[in-house]
Formats: structure tokens, sequence, C-alpha cells
């Protein structure tokens, strides 16, 4: 393959592009040739990064989207093709941890705090709301359009705790699960539009949502020391996985987990 963009021409909806993992890959995308519209509920900071992509030449703009509400996907959708005459790629990066304060790690690393029978089921709710449900409107509502393109590469952010058990945070595990799962399914049945649909699984990214819980306190010394590679990621670490999967060169892949963890599941 000759060097240089690896989506010129194409059109991108990245969801969580306020901040963290979403943000990167916002950023990626736009470097790589791609058009992309940003989306996210925080409204000062994404229209700071489409602000930052467009100073540097690329092309982008932010859209205010809250992922649990199909009629705001509907419009977004709408927009986005009407503008850009297509949608190519979706990237689901929008979620949440519903991690409670109070989180604790005794010394032989086992985290407490999060018991199963203490989750409300309102947070239970609200976690595979965001997470799980937010993955299903996004990637249902841009199908059409990618028909309409001749395929499409959808982009579901999942994580390790879609792949493994923890001691904490059920739910969070759940709605990850899901996401994999429901990931596997799409992927079968739309590859006969060639429309691509995988799943990226995250170890611990030093992100904003996920900084309380790795720096300077016990439980981001337990998951470091069950990291191989000795650090924990950074949001481009998982953005050029997206990358790959949003270019031509993953023609070939669907229904597939990338993991992206420095080693912690292969213990």
């Amino acid at each position: 393959m000759q060097p240089g963009k690896r989506l010129p021409g194409k059109v991108a909806i990245v969801t969580g592009g306020a901040s963290g993992i979403g943000e990167e890959t916002a950023h990626l995308f736009a470097h790589h040739g791609a058009s992309v519209v940003l989306c996210d509920v925080q409204d000062d900071l994404g229209r700071a990064v489409a602000q930052t992509i467009t100073d540097g030449g690329g092309i982008a703009e932010y859209r205010t989207l809250d992922v649990c509400k199909e009629d705001q996907w509907i419009a977004l959708v709408a927009d986005v093709e009407k503008k850009y005459g297509k949608i190519n790629i979706l990237g689901n990066i929008a979620g949440i941890s519903g991690r409670p304060a109070g989180v604790t790690v005794q010394a032989s690393g086992v985290m407490t705090g999060m018991a199963l029978a203490e989750q409300t089921l309102e947070s239970w709710n609200r976690i595979m709301e965001v997470n799980a449900t937010g993955v299903f409107l996004g990637t249902k509502s841009v199908i059409p359009a990618m028909q309409r393109a001749g395929g499409g590469s959808i982009i579901n952010i999942s994580s390790i705790c879609g792949i493994v058990g923890s001691f904490a945070n059920a739910a969070y595990h759940a709605s990850k699960g899901a996401v994999r799962i429901f990931s596997k399914s799409a992927a079968l049945q739309y590859a006969k539009d060639q429309i691509r649909v995988n799943s990226v699984h995250p170890g611990f990214v030093d992100t904003p949502m996920a900084r309380p819980g790795l720096l300077g306190n016990e439980s981001g010394k337990a998951r470091m020391d069950a990291t191989p590679l000795g650090r924990f990621g950074k949001p481009i670490d998982i953005a050029f996985g997206c990358l790959y999967l949003a270019s031509d060169e993953a023609s070939w892949v669907t229904g597939s987990e990338l993991v992206i963890d420095g080693g912690m599941t292969a213990n």
C-alpha cells in the first residue's frame, strides 16, 4: 500500500468526540482525509475539538447528540447524508463507566465498593442505556445510509470488560459484553451489503473518564501491575486501531474483536 492518507473522501460520524478516545479518533480520521462529524453532549469541548481540526486544515464539525435518543440519531444521520452525500464510517465511542465514589482496592488487588447487591436499578439502566442502547441506535440509524453508499465500517467501542470479568461494576461489564455480541450479529446481518461491524476492546487507558481509577491510588497500581507492557494506554493507541478498522485496509475484517490492552488479557 502506498503511504499517505488512509481515509480520503470518507465521511465519518464519531460519538464521544469531545474528549478521550473519541477526541483522538476524530483528530486522526480528519488527519487521514475524512470529513468528520464529531458528536457529544459536552458542547464547549466538542466545538473546541472541531475548531482545532479545522484550524489544522481538516474537515470537521460538532453536533450535539444524546446517543440514547433515537430521534436525535435520525435527525443527525439525515443531516449528515444530505450535507456530505454519504456516510462511510461510524465510530460508536461514547460511553460511561458508572463508577460511584468510594471505590477502593484491597492489598490483594480486589476492588470493593461496587458489589452487585449494592447496584441500583437506576444506575444499571443508565449504564446499559448509554453503553449498549446508544450503540444499537447508532448502528441502526446509519445502516440505510451505508447501504446507499455501497458499504461502510461501524466501529463499536467495547472493553476488555466485555471479554473478562472483574470483582466490580457488573453493569459496566454487562453493557460492554452486549456491545461485543451485538457487533457480531450486526456484522453477519449486513455483510451482504459490504457493511463491516467490529468491536474494539481497550484495556486501561488514561482518559478523563478512567483517570480517577488509574492515577495516584491503589486501584491504579493494581491495574498497572496487571498490564504486561508496563504502562497505561493512551487514547491514540485506541484511535489507531479505529483508523485501521475504518480504512480499506480492513476490507476483509468484520465481526472481529480488536483487543488493545498492553497484554492484560493475555495473562
